[in-house]
């Protein structure tokens, strides 16, 4: 990776400018934050600098490893403030709709689903799983990235990948994107109306809502279970949460999202998982620093 190069000597803010949305895209991946990942990428940037880099045989190789192992202490040092979150931590979503480039290579391992579960991996093992199935890298260079042997590379990733595929349960098929887009818009529209009977038929029987206020919006402090407890629930607060709540569909991490919004404010995003069963999931981004990176999408906005 770092041999004399003599056509390495380009411009550094271009050579990095032109990696950069990868790079975006595996820190955010490790982490489930735009803003600690942009952290990351100011840290390689500097790094980047202060390189010398007529030594450096393969630039995007080279700050791809460099975000890489950032992004693994970062999530090593996360991982206690998570555990003191007020109320269920969730990843910060992210506009696909506007920056296309996160998805761009591969989408894998950008729903807020995946996100959530590979926040049970070892930050090693999110790694190697992200490099792998997100950006498609070989497994030598997985390896060197990682200073493992490729033999660890790939019991890494294959670890990774059943671990994800056993908590998914991924045993009846799960809806195409405008089917997930129907199903969502008509979730939305039954809660709003409070129709119990709409939302029970929506449901899978083991459907799971979760809340992320961050102790600065009232929000249920744990994840609820259970088709009856969940849609008792959404009744219980349909009377008075969508008043004068208008609705936005966008994108986000890839998926189909409604973003709420009240008098042009954001209020909450929601998402959904989905199988033939039903909705699976329903998660429910209420804390406004987390609204921020989709606002501008709301009408009017821009």
């Amino acid at each position: 990776m770092h041999q004399n190069n003599p056509t390495a000597q380009g411009d550094a803010l271009a050579v990095f400018s032109h990696v950069r949305p990868r790079l975006f895209g595996i820190a955010y991946r490790m982490l489930g934050s735009a803003a600690e990942a942009e952290d990351i990428l100011q840290d390689a940037w500097l790094r980047w600098q202060t390189t010398d880099r007529t030594a450096v045989l393969d630039p995007s190789a080279f700050l791809a490893t460099v975000t890489t192992r950032l992004a693994i202490n970062v999530t090593q040092s996360a991982r206690s403030r998570k555990e003191t979150y007020p109320g269920t931590w969730l990843p910060e979503p992210v506009s696909t709709s506007d920056d296309p480039h996160l998805g761009a290579e591969r989408a894998e391992a950008l729903s807020l689903a995946v996100l959530l579960l590979m926040e049970r991996l070892s930050p090693t093992e999110r790694a190697a799983y992200i490099l792998r199935e997100a950006f498609d890298y070989p497994y030598p260079d997985i390896a060197e990235i990682l200073q493992l042997s490729e033999a660890n590379a790939r019991q890494l990733v294959s670890r990774a990948r059943k671990h994800i595929a056993e908590e998914r349960s991924i045993g009846s098929e799960m809806p195409d994107l405008i089917a997930r887009q129907s199903l969502l818009l008509t979730f939305v529209a039954a809660a709003q109306e409070g129709n119990l009977a709409a939302l029970e038929k929506l449901f899978a029987e083991d459907v799971l809502t979760c809340a992320d206020g961050g102790g600065f919006v009232r929000a249920a402090r744990a994840p609820l279970t259970g088709r009856d407890r969940v849609t008792h629930l959404i009744m219980a607060i349909s009377s008075y949460f969508w008043t004068s709540i208008a609705v936005t569909l966008i994108e986000a991490n890839g998926q189909p999202a409604a973003l709420l919004s009240r008098g042009g404010d954001p209020v909450a995003l929601a998402t959904i998982e989905a199988s033939s069963d039903g909705i699976t999931h329903i998660f429910w981004h209420m804390r406004p620093s987390k609204l921020r990176a989709v606002a501008h999408l709301l009408p009017g906005s821009r």
